[in-house]
């Protein structure tokens, strides 16, 4: 009875194998390895590897421990993390460096120094964005310290935490047709306005399990002061719903998560009731996991569909624009580097004016720039202003 359980185990794994473009890659190819893995695997740990393949990464699951070497069962021996990446998430996969722990991911265990064991969970990993999907964004020079006329926008919310339009043409924009930016907080010099302090304003976070929402919003006066950033959603050019304050090291932002707790940007009334913008929120989907690591912050896919991120560190020390980045499904980019923030001045974005240098834009499944139709993100149907608490 136990052999016929551990073997229905293991043909569930096989059933969920990804398929592979070239015979190379095939799933059958690395067939021994795998079955000398799960050998390997405790019954506990076969079982957590099942949940985690079957769900495909819909959830956090715990960490599947497997001992540390390579396997030779396939013609080239591979690390158990890097097969199981390639049977169930990556077929083209080369090398361990390719990968990237996941903030949830406890990494090893068991040893002095080097750990005895291992996670290789292939959902506890991502892989790191090619630098090939930049595209760089033509900017004016950096400037220290903005004219005396440039406006300052507050947060675009009204006294009851709802949408606001921004406001339209401010004095700096060298365009009269281009679109207006968001609110920028590094042009306020060292504090930027906040929420209006209303008792019993809610920030707006939800908690899903197995279908069942409920609201675990706690009060402005109850939430402990500290965040390290805070997350504005925009449809265009209007701001949706309030300011989200981030105090965990990593937050979801989602539109569809069957378990989970972050910023559920589905529970948010539509600024717009235009078909792209309805299209664009079908396509969040499990969205973006945004993760405070050391050195900097992190932003990993896990949604169906790229999705685009522009911030003052991302290009070359020596680029003169902002550098908007491809994240594909499944990928994970270090979107700000808090290393590299110390030389880095107010942005000056023409059509846009200045923008916040401790700050991240994230457009959800439209790419915005040179390359693409929409020149301005405030162009993009959906995306997400990340505003960080500098210093973190």
């Amino acid at each position: 009875m136990f052999r016929s359980r551990r073997a229905g185990l293991v043909r569930r794994l096989w059933r969920q194998r990804c398929a592979a473009a070239t015979p190379e890659d095939s799933p059958g190819a690395l067939k021994p390895a795998a079955h000398a893995l799960f050998k390997k695997l405790k019954d506990e740990e076969l079982e957590l590897l099942v949940q985690a393949v079957e769900s495909r990464g819909a959830w956090e699951s715990g960490c599947v421990w497997a001992p540390r070497g390579e396997l030779r069962g396939a013609k080239q021996a591979l690390p158990p993390q890097v097969l199981l990446c390639r049977l169930y998430r990556w077929p083209d996969l080369r090398q361990p460096h390719e990968l990237k722990h996941l903030c949830y991911c406890t990494r090893g265990r068991g040893g002095c120094g080097d750990a005895a064991a291992l996670c290789c969970n292939p959902h506890h990993f991502s892989r790191l964005a090619a630098p090939g999907e930049c595209r760089r964004l033509h900017q004016e020079p950096l400037i220290s310290h903005p004219p005396s006329n440039l406006w300052c926008l507050g947060p675009a919310q009204d006294s009851r935490g709802g949408r606001m339009h921004v406001p339209p043409l401010t004095p700096f924009s060298p365009h009269p047709e281009t679109p207006p930016p968001p609110y920028s907080k590094a042009s306020c010099g060292p504090s930027w306005p906040d929420e209006p302090q209303h008792p019993g304003t809610q920030f707006m976070e939800f908690s899903c399990n197995g279908g069942d929402w409920r609201d675990t919003s706690l009060s402005q006066s109850t939430v402990k002061d500290g965040y390290w950033c805070k997350l504005a959603y925009w449809e265009h050019r209007t701001r949706v719903g309030r300011l989200y304050a981030v105090h965990e090291a990593s937050v979801n932002i989602f539109c569809e998560l069957p378990r989970g707790s972050g910023f559920c940007l589905g529970q948010l009334p539509a600024a717009h009731c235009s078909r792209a913008v309805r299209r664009a929120r079908g396509k969040i989907g499990r969205g973006l996991l945004l993760s405070r690591e050391p050195g900097g912050v992190w932003a990993y896919n896990r949604s169906e569909h790229p999705i685009f991120v522009s911030s003052p560190t991302l290009g070359p020390p020596s680029a003169r624009g902002l550098t908007v980045l491809k994240v594909l499904p499944g990928y994970s980019a270090k979107v700000f580097d808090y290393e590299r923030v110390g030389g880095v001045g107010s942005w000056q974005l023409p059509g846009e004016g200045p923008c916040d240098p401790h700050s991240v834009r994230i457009s959800f499944a439209k790419g915005w720039g040179p390359c693409y139709s929409r020149q301005f993100i405030t162009s993009c149907p959906c995306w997400l202003e990340v505003l960080l608490n500098w210093p973190c």
